[in-house]
């Protein structure tokens, strides 16, 4: 029904319970997910991620039949200054969100580039450096549970929250095996061009979110905002991206009632979209 590469977030319909919210994706035709996993913004995996939560939010999961591509957690501020206390809690909450991973099939953890905030805690060059060296370790424990370890990065409300900053991250994460998560509207949200953004980001893409924006606004509905899917979808392709792509629809231009219907347009829209341009 949809593109074979084209999934969807739990995300888009993160104001429904973890089992619905993976019923309405399997019914609208997805066979393929993202697993909201983000304090505050999708409730669909507890914060609290004890032994028994990890079992049974996989067993939701299993029980769908869904493909998991990633889950998208947070463990975090990156940039904040842990004591010994703090990071044997942070080391905790991402060996959960590892076992969540490994246990549903996903091919990687997404985690966040920096705190909920433009402003560095001591530097942005000292800020970035420690941004990298956790992702970095986080890499390298995620590849103790055979799952890969990705950031999304530029993300408009956090740190690396443009170009620049997304790129000096990148630059940083060279050759470290993190992967990043390209997001459309964040891109757009940031006053950011497209193709400017795969400039700096070519070869370096590990997956693909998708949602509309204007400058300021990341919670537009596809079709709704001013992001240049079609460009950027085909210099992609150009570029030899391989990975897929995911509707993460935290949309706030559409009811609760109207979000399947906007979602199943979206993704009819992009499989339009990605068949002459992606194999």
């Amino acid at each position: 029904m949809f593109h074979s590469r084209l999934g969807c977030s739990s995300i888009s319909f993160r104001h429904q319970e973890l089992a619905t919210a993976l019923c309405t994706m399997a019914g609208l035709g997805f066979e393929e997910i993202d697993l909201g996993a983000l304090p505050g913004v999708c409730d669909h995996v507890p914060y609290q991620l004890d032994a028994a939560a990890v079992a049974a939010v996989s067993e939701t999961v299993r029980a769908s039949g869904l493909r998991v591509r990633s889950v998208n957690g947070d463990v975090g501020d990156l940039n904040a200054v842990l004591d010994g206390d703090g990071r044997a809690v942070r080391q905790g909450h991402l060996d959960a969100l590892l076992t969540l991973a490994a246990n549903t099939g996903a091919k990687a953890l997404v985690l966040p580039c920096g705190a909920l905030d433009h402003n560095p805690v001591r530097s942005v060059e000292a800020d970035l450096d420690l941004i990298a060296a956790e992702l970095t370790g986080a890499e390298r424990r995620a590849s103790e549970f055979g799952v890969e370890l990705w950031t999304e990065s530029l993300h408009f409300l956090r740190f690396c929250w443009n170009l620049d900053r997304a790129g000096q991250l990148a630059d940083r994460l060279a050759g470290s095996g993190v992967g990043i998560v390209m997001d459309f509207s964040h891109v757009t949200a940031a006053g950011e061009d497209i193709q400017a953004y795969l400039d700096r980001h070519r070869g370096r893409i590990s997956h693909v979110h998708l949602r509309d924006a204007v400058p300021g606004n990341i919670n537009l509905s596809i079709g709704n905002g001013e992001a240049d899917f079609a460009g950027g979808l085909k210099r992609l392709a150009a570029d030899g991206y391989t990975g897929h792509y995911s509707l993460e629809l935290e949309t706030r231009d559409v009811t609760h009632d109207e979000r399947p219907a906007a979602a199943a347009k979206a993704a009819s829209f992009i499989t339009d979209v990605l068949p002459s341009i992606a194999p």
